[in-house]
């Protein structure tokens, strides 16, 4: 079938619903103002939402977009690595920040950090030689590692062509551009050798763990800042939806780095010693790194093999800010938009979410206009929904933050329990919801969202909720 039979098809549907009233439009509707999409736009994410859209696959003719699950959780934190570490310290409210080792802070003001210690490459980087991948390498395949193990995917039994690997980053490998620096300043150029070229650019990070692992499908590496993690699982979902692959690793991954923390020193927006997101004394963020990896596929298929399914990945909404690099949009105009367009996208109403993942940064301008936005999306149900930011825990591990935010979204669906937002003393008048303070709480929770907003005004939104099959 061509294109233009495929739209053909697709308004024909468009029309017969809004004929036969099948879908109740109300619902997208009360998006119309805030995305400021006319009539026949919101019937097409009506569409989308509800019914199962016709699209190319490679397979043979069209194929009902599929249902993605999510079957397989790794993850390498300042707090524990692997599935089980991990969720056990996010529930107890552990925090992983502690004084800088991996270079000297002396003459900083600030001093305090979310490191991974003890990681081990060379327990995850069994086929190519660990010393030559960067560190977030090395961070991205062990969480690869771990998602497959957890999901008990064998390898062997997977067609490496129909496995595809989509991962996020903000930094790529920023500590090699630092040992070119410091060969440069003290004028060795001549020992900066050839793997230099191997662990630097970013696009390594997917490159290794497909090398790693043999995965010869789609490859993607999305660079866009503190969102990239949620941008990597929204493209990998698609992927799948559309038939181009049988299995999708998806996620983020950012190691610590000098050239980062200076950043982020230089603008202030360190916090002294703890990060206190939405609390009325948050003094910023703390510069963290870690990885997060999940094991997406089609749900039949998960269904088929008897896969643990943790949670159905059911929509995104990706914006632009268009305002300023490192500022939000006063009004949280960007932020709610994302939000919208995840939950028309879901078929999901606001009121039926019931947890969402903060992007909670612990600086007062993020967490003032994360918190206007939700209102404005939610509008009186924010006040009923747990929210909780787990930055508070790990602090800002870039790029990777949202892939592992999502797999606390996950593993919150699954288990019905929300990790807290620790170091919250003062509530803030500007920040007056329910931030799940210093405690974790059992709640059920059908549907979370997942919040990531990053600089260049990137904002991504992604929904998950309970698999019924």
């Amino acid at each position: 079938m061509s294109v233009e039979e495929i739209r053909a098809t697709i308004k024909e549907s468009i029309a017969n619903i809004a004929n036969l009233e099948l879908v109740d439009i109300t619902d997208h509707a009360s998006y119309k103002d805030d995305l400021k999409l006319d009539s026949l736009t919101i019937l097409e994410i009506a569409v989308s939402a509800e019914f199962c859209a016709a699209v190319p696959s490679s397979g043979s003719g069209l194929e009902m977009r599929r249902r993605v699950a999510v079957t397989g959780i790794g993850v390498v934190t300042s707090v524990g690595t692997g599935r089980e570490q991990f969720w056990e310290s996010m529930l107890a409210g552990r925090c992983g920040v502690s004084p800088v080792e991996c270079f000297d802070t002396s003459s900083y003001s600030v001093h305090r950090g979310a490191e991974v210690k003890e990681f081990c490459a060379k327990k995850f980087v069994l086929k190519l030689d660990a010393a030559q991948l960067g560190r977030a390498s090395q961070f991205a395949v062990a969480a690869a590692r771990l998602a497959l193990e957890d999901a008990r995917v064998r390898i062997d039994s997977l067609d490496p062509g129909r496995v595809g690997v989509s991962l996020g980053t903000t930094s790529g490998e920023p500590q090699e551009i630092e040992r070119f620096d410091d060969s440069y300043m003290s004028r060795e150029l001549n020992k900066v050798g050839a793997e230099f070229i191997a662990r630097y650019p970013c696009h390594m990070i997917s490159a290794h763990v497909a090398s790693e692992l043999n995965f010869s499908g789609i490859n993607m590496m999305i660079p866009t800042a503190c969102a990239a993690g949620n941008y990597a699982i929204a493209y990998a979902f698609d992927t799948l939806r559309a038939g181009r692959a049988d299995l999708m690793l998806a996620g983020g991954s950012d190691a610590f780095s000098r050239i980062t923390y200076t950043g982020f020193a230089r603008l202030g927006a360190i916090a002294p010693e703890i990060c206190q997101p939405f609390d009325r004394h948050r003094k910023g963020m703390i510069p963290g790194e870690g990885a997060s990896v999940l094991v997406l596929e089609p749900l039949e298929r998960a269904v088929e093999r008897g896969a643990r399914i943790y949670a159905e990945v059911t929509g995104y909404g990706l914006s632009c800010d268009a305002h300023h690099m490192t500022a939000a949009h006063p009004t949280g105009d960007g932020a709610a938009r994302a939000m919208q367009q995840a939950l028309a996208e879901s078929g999901i109403r606001p009121e039926d979410v019931s947890y969402i993942s903060a992007h909670g940064t612990g600086t007062p301008t993020n967490d003032r206009l994360e918190t206007v936005a939700v209102k404005r999306v939610f509008q009186e149900t924010a006040y009923s929904i747990p929210i909780s930011s787990v930055k508070s825990m790990l602090g800002h591990t870039m790029g990777a933050a949202s892939a592992i935010e999502a797999a606390v979204c996950a593993l919150s669906v699954f288990n019905d329990r929300i990790p807290p937002t620790i170091n919250f003393e003062e509530p803030d008048p500007d920040c007056d919801l329910d931030y799940v303070p210093n405690y974790a709480r059992e709640h059920r929770v059908n549907v979370a969202m997942n919040n990531a907003y990053a600089f260049g005004g990137n904002n991504a939104s992604l929904v998950l909720k309970k698999c019924e099959v």
